[in-house]
This record gives structure tokens, C-alpha cells and sequence, in this order.
């Protein structure tokens, strides 16, 4: 109990300290987590074995992979088949058979190259969609390829390891490269796994597959046709906790099944989740599990961090260090014209390429799982971990590099050639997302002629399929403002998602026309400050009026009358027009509000005045009524 409390304590104290100083550095927390575990592993030597923690920690896997599985129905499965079998499925195969070539060309048995192919045809899930949803990439168009590849990747996995056992063929003891003899993996597997639990143990390689698939078949229709009955039985003990427990049952049961037919727990978990996010306790599951999946997994990136074989690496730091180096840069370079190919361009091709070169952490459950149905000798099974291992640790490393390169690159040359603008009109707007939608409808169903310029080539394209005009472009770029008509526009609408790029066209703008009426999409209160600093004329936040709108419902059912509840949206809604006016000649944008005494103390007396001036508004009302 004593050695347990003090390596939790251990790695809970490395998380605290590393993960936040990373996180400042702008490095991300998967790159913190690993960091934390080189230094308390490998570095000072207070973890000396993280085997049977990392059983505990691959729960966050598994857990992540099961909410993954919720968000994705069947349908939507079917939705993105083209990228899923085309981009997803060439990736896999293509960066098999290429490693499985370099391998033999190394002198390796063709069953052990492809065994190899496949565990390097994976990269990380875990690091990948932890990196891209901290950095905000997860919308772009490289971040929607990636995630479609590796869900490719994940799927894939199951008829690896079922096909895997067919590749078995007896080890001898192997010699290692000092010339000592290795263990075999029976062996190693009857030392290691003799006690643990299995339905497959004996099995001829047919027999291992037919149980596999019998296992798959039975998650599918368990979460079909017994997950209803098994909610509302729980439901019906109106107990909270009861929710959670069910919850992780699925989630650990699962995992356990497939553990014992020798297939990844977090495969299994991943279909059932996709089986269930039809049913109506989706959400129900989502909300048990998030808070368990997230110290988890970062306990997973903790313990591979931590599991890094430092003596191996040493004794052959430029072989090991390089074959890692090697495998990123062959998957790097199929990723890189397989994206090409997928018409990815820019940014979005380096992201999705650098992002995905790694191995990843199925490449450890396909070692194991090769190592135990003797396809691969204990030695070379290590330098396979090694290699893995490392390529995680560089992969936080490839996201710094791209955002490097994003900040220096232009897309021009590798973007779609942009539209020539040859139509001007009175309304120009830049943006067509929701907000630039519902404005450029309303604007047009008047019969005013607007301009649309945007640079999401499918926003425009699904505009023209709906019968809308709109023009694929930067709209910061002069020459295109120009052609659509600046000089001559009465109105310029500014509904750019990215708030920076949004004020510096508004500046641009406000310089080149500054008779022209400029309306400005914000995000929030500090970024209307800016865009109000920058010269716009009308300030939208974008979730203000449906803020009132809703706040308005509320008021008319807490005993309000409708007539009540409009007039106290009505001054609502002006006075916070005075108070943003007010407020944003004391607002600095090299001071934070909160330090801002003079810009806090005005916050409070125009709140006060908002109070007292809605009270007597209801007051008058009421004796008008009376």
C-alpha cells in the first residue's frame, strides 16, 4: 500500500510541475506529460518499473477511444467513407508495405516485415487528437483528414491482430547482438501471462480468429439490443453514482473481454461506443466518463515517457535513434503525397503530414501481441518498443515545428488559384460562416447586391450548390477588396472567424475608405474594445442578441409579462450599447481588465445604473398598469 501511495504521489507531483511549464512554453501537455516521465524514470530513478502501472494507465486509451466511438454514428461512419477507405485506407496500406520492404531489405523474414509494417502504419491517436484539440486545429481541414486517418488506423487494428496469429512461426533462441542468447517469446509469455485469464491460450491460429470475431460480434449486438433494458433497470434506482458504475462496467468490462482474446481493449471499447451513440444515454456516458479519461491518459503519457529504455538507447544511440528517425520520415513522405493527392495544400498538408509521422500507441498492444504469438524474438521486440517510444517523444516536437512553419509560410503556391472578382455591389462581406450567412440572407432577401468573399473553398462551394454567389479569396488581400469594390461599397461586413485577422481589415479598412460604414462581428467584450479601437462603426458580439433573446424567455416565465420582459431587453440591450462605449476609452490593451482599476470601478457604477434604471422602469409600468 506504501510503495502504491508514494508512486502515485510521484507522478501526480511530476504532472503538477511539468505539465503547466510546458503548457506556458507554448510545448502543449502531451510533450509536459512525457517530459515528467523521462525525469522521473530514466532521469532520477524513482520509477524503476512502470509495467503494471501502464496496464492502468492504458484505461485513458481506452476510455478516450470509447468517447470517440460516441461522437461517431453509423451513418456518419458512412458519411466520411471516401476519406476513411481512400485517404485513411492508402495510408494504411501504403505505409505497410513500405515499411515491410525496408524491413526485409534489412534482412528480416517476410512474416516478421509485415508484422512490423503493420505496427508502424499506426501513429499515436492519444497525442495527435490531445494536441490538435489543444491547439485549436481539430476544425481545420488538415485536422479532419488526420482525425479520419487515424480512426482508419483504429479500425484497421482489429483485423491486424486477428490476422497476426496466422503469421506465427516457432522461435528459436535468438541471438542477440552482444552474441547472448534471448528467450524466447513462450517463454517470456509463459512467465509473464501464465495466470492471467484467456480465452484464447492453445488455440490454433483458426481457433484465435474465430473467438476474436465472436468477441466483436458480441459487443456489436450487446450494445444493439442490451444496452436499453440495462439503462432503464439502472435508471429505475434513481441513484447518481449508479450511472458512473454502469458507465465504467461497460467501459472496463469491455476492455477485459477483449484482453482476453488477445485483441486491443481500446478497439473493442471504440465499437461500442459507435453502437451506442444512437441511444438516447449518450450523453448520460459521456459526461461519467470525461473526467477519468483525462488524468488518465495523461497518466499514459506519464508512463511511456517513463518506460523509455535509456541502457538500450545508449548502447546504440545512433542505430536506434536513427531507425526512429527513419520510420517518421518514410511515413512522413507518403503522408506528404497521399495529402498532396487529397488535395491539401499549405498549412493544412504540413499539419496533417508532420502530425501523423509518428508510431503510436497501438503500435505497443501489436509488439505485445506479436511478441506472445511468436511472430517477433524478444530482442528485436525491444528495439521495436524503443523505436516507438522515442517517435512519441518527437512527435509534441513536430507540432512546434509546424507551427514554425505555419507562421512563415504562405500558401500561395500550394493553395487553389483564388477567384477573379468580377461583380461589385453596395454590401461587401467578408466571412461566410453561420453569422456571414444569416446576414449576407437577410441583406439579399431586400434585394440589395452583396459581394462574398471567404477563404474556405468548401464554404463557397456549398454556398454555389444553394444557388448563392461568393468568391474564394483572402479577404485581407488588397487587390481583392479592391476588385470587389471598396472604393465604391456603402457598407463593409466584417464576419471573419479569426478575431485578429477580423481587426486588421477593419484598420485596412477604416485607412483606404474612411467615409465607408463598417459592421464587425466579435468575439467578446475585450475583442469589441479592438475592433471599436480599430475604427468600426457597428460592433455585433456574436452571442449577445441571442443571449437576450434567451434571457428574455426566462424573465417571461418567472412571472414577467411579455410586454415586461421586451422593455427590460430593450433598455438592456441599450444601455449595455452606452457601456461598452463607456468602458472602451478606459480599456488597455497592455493592461488586464482585472488590473484596471479605473476600467473596474466604472464596470460597477454602470451596473449599478443598469439596476436602478430597470427597477423604475418596472416600477412606471406596473403604476401605468394600475
Amino acid at each position: 500500500m506504501g510503495e502504491f501511495l508514494f508512486l502515485a504521489s510521484v507522478f501526480l507531483l511530476a504532472a503538477v510541475i511539468a505539465v503547466p511549464i510546458a503548457a506556458r512554453l507554448g510545448l502543449g501537455s502531451v510533450l509536459g506529460y512525457l517530459l515528467a516521465g523521462v525525469a522521473i524514470g530514466p532521469g532520477l530513478g524513482l520509477v524503476a518499473d512502470t509495467t503494471d502501472l501502464q496496464h492502468y494507465a492504458e484505461i485513458g486509451v481506452v476510455m478516450m477511444l470509447f468517447l470517440i466511438g460516441l461522437e461517431l454514428e453509423p451513418r456518419a461512419l458512412w458519411d466520411m467513407r471516401h476519406r476513411l477507405i481512400g485517404l485513411g485506407g492508402l495510408q494504411v496500406g501504403i505505409t505497410m508495405l513500405a515499411v515491410m520492404v525496408a524491413a526485409m531489405l534489412m534482412g528480416q523474414t517476410w512474416q516478421i516485415s509485415l508484422a512490423i509494417g503493420m505496427i508502424f502504419a499506426l501513429s499515436s491517436t492519444a497525442i495527435v487528437l490531445q494536441t490538435l484539440s489543444e491547439k485549436g486545429l481539430m476544425q481545420t481541414s488538415g485536422g479532419r483528414s488526420a482525425f479520419s486517418v487515424l480512426l482508419t488506423q483504429d479500425i484497421a487494428v482489429i483485423p491486424m491482430l486477428i490476422f497476426l496469429p496466422l503469421l506465427a512461426v516457432p522461435i528459436g533462441p535468438t541471438l542477440s547482438d552482444d552474441g547472448s542468447i534471448q528467450r524466447n517469446l513462450a517463454d517470456h509469455g509463459e512467465e509473464a501471462h501464465g495466470h492471467a485469464m484467456s480465452l484464447v491460450e492453445g488455440l490454433p491460429g483458426w481457433g484465435v480468429t474465430l473467438v476474436t470475431l465472436s468477441a466483436v460480434a458480441l459487443i456489436i449486438l450487446g450494445g444493439i439490443y442490451g444496452a436499453r433494458p440495462i439503462f432503464r433497470y439502472i435508471h429505475a434506482a434513481h441513484l447518481r453514482e449508479m450511472y458512473t458504475a454502469l458507465a465504467l462496467l461497460i467501459v472496463i468490462g469491455i476492455a477485459f473481454l477483449m484482453t482476453a482474446v488477445g485483441l486491443s481493449p481500446a478497439l473493442g471499447t471504440f465499437l461500442a461506443g459507435v453502437v451506442l451513440a444512437n441511444s438516447e444515454f449518450r450523453h448520460e456516458l459521456e459526461s461519467d466518463i470525461e473526467p477519468f479519461k483525462g488524468l488518465l491518459l495523461g497518466l499514459f503519457f506519464i508512463t511511456v515517457g517513463a518506460g523509455i529504455n535509456f541502457d538500450l538507447l545508449l548502447s546504440e544511440p545512433l542505430e536506434i535513434l536513427g531507425l526512429a528517425l527513419g520510420v517518421m520520415l518514410l511515413k512522413g513522405v507518403i503522408l506528404y503525397i497521399l495529402g498532396r493527392a487529397f488535395r491539401l495544400r499549405g498549412r493544412d498538408q504540413w499539419l496533417f503530414t508532420l502530425g501523423l509521422a509518428q508510431a503510436g500507441e497501438f503500435g505497443f498492444v501489436l509488439i505485445s501481441f506479436s511478441f506472445q504469438q511468436d511472430i517477433l524474438p524478444e530482442f528485436l521486440a525491444n528495439r521495436l518498443l524503443l523505436i516507438v517510444a522515442l517517435s512519441m517523444l518527437i512527435t509534441p516536437l513536430a507540432f512546434i515545428l509546424y507551427e514554425v512553419l505555419s507562421k512563415r509560410m504562405t500558401d500561395g503556391g500550394d493553395a487553389p488559384e483564388h477567384d477573379q472578382i468580377d461583380e461589385q455591389g453596395a454590401v461587401i462581406i467578408a466571412g461566410i460562416g453561420r453569422f456571414g450567412q444569416i446576414v449576407n440572407r437577410l441583406v439579399q432577401s431586400v434585394g440589395a447586391k452583396t459581394v462574398v468573399i471567404d477563404n474556405n473553398l468548401q464554404t463557397i462551394q456549398l454556398m454555389r450548390r444553394f444557388g448563392y454567389q461568393g468568391f474564394f479569396g483572402d479577404p485581407l488581400r488588397p487587390d481583392l477588396l479592391h476588385a470587389a469594390g471598396i472604393e465604391k461599397a456603402r457598407v463593409l461586413m466584417v464576419a471573419l472567424d479569426d478575431p485578429k485577422a477580423a481587426e486588421r481589415l477593419v484598420k485596412y479598412a477604416r485607412r483606404i475608405r474612411p467615409d465607408i460604414h463598417i459592421v464587425a462581428r466579435a468575439r467578446d467584450r475585450t475583442h469589441t474594445y479592438r475592433l471599436y479601437q480599430a475604427g468600426a462603426d457597428d460592433i455585433v458580439r456574436e452571442l449577445f442578441d441571442g443571449s437576450l433573446r434567451a434571457g428574455r424567455y426566462v424573465l417571461e416565465n418567472i412571472g414577467l409579462t411579455e410586454f415586461e420582459a421586451s422593455e427590460a431587453e430593450k433598455l438592456f440591450y441599450h444601455h449595455d450599447r452606452h457601456t461598452v462605449r463607456e468602458l472602451a476609452s478606459l480599456w488597455d490593451p497592455n493592461t488586464p481588465s482585472a488590473q484596471n482599476d479605473a476600467y473596474i470601478a466604472r464596470a460597477k457604477e454602470l451596473e449599478k445604473e443598469l439596476e436602478a434604471s430597470l427597477l423604475a422602469a418596472l416600477e412606471s409600468k406596473s403604476d401605468d398598469a394600475a
